[in-house]
């Protein structure tokens, strides 16, 4: 009797163990989670993250960032990174303490035209996007795609995007090329018509902003002014607000977009936060605003 209650003891005290052992590293996990998220609750970062488009590295909107810099008075910390083709990710400039503003611009080392590599392009920006909210914990940011950057930001949003914690706030496309070269919505290319059929992945609490350039009205020397237009297939009666807007005149070619004065603008009228904002330049007037 002696003998079956001591062993019954042993398992007594191997059970509560084992049970700590269990129960230990889930605690622990637990209260790392509570305290990320209490983090990115109290997170005062809003970042402005841009992807640039085919054939472009992360150098490509260093340019405008410059410009931005210098109109607003104060200057944006920048922060590159490179996606490599194995989803390692390489890391160039740095985020300043206490920039609640910050530039991030991801580029890719498979930077190529076409479907399937947007399609690959949009699953390595969620790899670097997982790894700066981890690092950085922000609680939203804002959205900047030009050309294809726009492609890969839709295709991010709709399959890769699932983010109760996390808010994208706004979203602008420069020159994206969302039915490809078609010139007319009749002839649907296969991205446009994925895009629209999956169109109800994208956060509805987001005010999106398309801009198109044009040398003569039916193009920005690249990319037809329909196919920019037809993102209002994918967006409009989606998201909260829809605009599109027509930019023109000097710098409108596809190439020139991203430091178009008026560009420039736009960004901070409708991106950045109105803090020490300088004198701007007069702005086009949106095409089309929807609720």
């Amino acid at each position: 009797m002696a003998k079956l209650r001591k062993k019954s003891l042993w398992l007594l005290v191997i059970s509560l163990v084992l049970i700590g052992g269990l129960t230990w590293p889930a605690a622990q996990w637990s209260r790392q989670n509570v305290n990320t998220l209490a983090k990115r609750h109290d997170s005062r970062m809003s970042p402005v993250i841009f992807i640039p488009g085919s054939s472009a590295t992360q150098n490509r909107f260093d340019e405008l960032v410059a410009k931005l810099n210098t109109k607003r008075g104060k200057r944006h910390s920048l922060l590159k990174l490179t996606v490599h083709e194995n989803n390692k990710i390489s890391y160039s400039g740095a985020i300043r303490p206490r920039d609640n503003e910050p530039f991030i611009v991801v580029g890719f080392e498979n930077n190529k035209d076409g479907y399937n590599n947007i399609q690959k392009q949009a699953k390595w920006f969620s790899l670097a996007f997982n790894a700066l909210t981890k690092k950085y914990q922000f609680n939203n940011f804002k959205a900047v795609g030009h050309s294809n950057g726009g492609l890969i930001y839709t295709a991010f949003l709709e399959d890769y995007f699932n983010r109760d914690d996390i808010t994208v706030k706004k979203l602008m496309t420069i020159g994206s090329p969302f039915n490809f070269a078609e010139t007319s919505i009749t002839h649907k290319s296969q991205m446009l018509t994925d895009f629209i059929k999956k169109r109800k992945n994208i956060p509805t609490n987001l005010s999106m902003y398309s801009i198109a350039g044009t040398e003569n009205f039916e193009n920005d020397g690249i990319v037809p002014a329909r196919s920019v237009e037809a993102g209002k297939y994918i967006y409009q009666g989606q998201v909260k607000h829809y605009t599109e807007i027509t930019v023109t005149g000097d710098h409108a070619q596809h190439s020139d977009l991203p430091q178009n004065q008026q560009i420039v603008a736009l960004l901070e009228q409708y991106i950045l936060s109105k803090k020490n904002t300088g004198n701007t330049q007069p702005l086009p007037k949106s095409k089309a605003e929807t609720p």
